[in-house]
């Protein structure tokens, strides 16, 4: 039996994150929950532009298949805390949820520098 979903049903979950996703956090553990993106394990924050027609978030074809959210580089971010990053999260800072977590490649980050996250995005495939 085939399977089938309409991309307007996979933009909508992905175009959730970037209505709601407003703050970008570098962490230092993966965090379940609003207050340990935003302090328990946050390194490094910035404020993101909301919306599929800001400049920080693309929607498009997955690159397997289904669609993907695409988060453009984000550079230049004042660390705050020293330690090593691990996890990127996307979160709503006015409902407080964690949006969307990804690994990052394993970094050490110093309290005055900065540090860039390149472009990544997040994909949710065709049913199979």
């Amino acid at each position: 039996m085939a399977k089938s979903i309409h991309n307007d049903v996979l933009d909508a979950a992905l175009a959730h994150i970037a209505d709601e996703g407003d703050r970008l956090f570098v962490c230092s553990a993966e965090p379940t929950n609003y207050t340990e993106a935003s302090a328990t394990y946050a390194l490094a924050d910035h404020i993101l532009t909301e919306g599929i027609a800001g400049a920080d978030y693309a929607i498009a074809d997955g690159d397997g298949s289904g669609r993907k959210l695409t988060i453009s580089e984000q550079a230049d971010i004042t660390v705050d805390t020293t330690g090593d990053a691990t996890h990127i999260a996307i979160c709503d800072s006015v409902g407080q949820v964690v949006l969307l977590v990804t690994t990052c490649t394993s970094q050490g980050l110093t309290s005055g520098n900065t540090v860039t996250v390149p472009a990544f995005d997040d994909e949710i495939a065709d049913p199979s």
